[in-house]
């Protein structure tokens, strides 16, 4: 069963950047539609990014359009989330997730595999 690790969260300062990565078991990767989702305390789970199989489509929540970017190398297993600008409101525990679907969602219920999650704090 395909299993997923982020990595790449830290503590930053307003207006910078960080990317996020995906590392996935398997080949098999190449068969899922790929979503980031984040968690802030306090606030339930949010659809950040989508990629479809094949990076054919990507979805973005309209509060981190034009500043995140999320690509996909399925050769190397791995996905990743460019995220720049980062602002407070950007903290939060970020996941990648797995689904068999070819077509992107924001439902976490349509992601079947999840990694543990990589912490993300933006603070001046």
């Amino acid at each position: 069963q395909l299993q997923l690790v982020e990595s790449g969260g830290g503590l930053v300062q307003p207006g910078e950047s960080l990317r996020l990565s995906c590392a996935a078991s398997d080949l098999t990767l190449g068969i899922y539609t790929i979503g980031w989702f984040r968690q802030a305390p306090g606030k339930e789970r949010e659809g950040v990014s989508c990629i479809s199989m094949a990076g054919s489509y990507t979805n973005y929540l309209a509060a981190v359009k034009g500043r995140f970017t999320g690509t996909r190398e399925d050769a190397k297993k791995m996905v990743y989330l460019q995220m720049n600008n980062l602002t407070p409101e950007d903290t939060a525990v970020y996941y990648c997730a797995a689904a068999p679907r070819y077509y992107c969602s924001d439902d976490a219920s349509d992601f079947g595999t999840w990694g543990q999650g990589t912490q993300v704090t933006v603070s001046p």
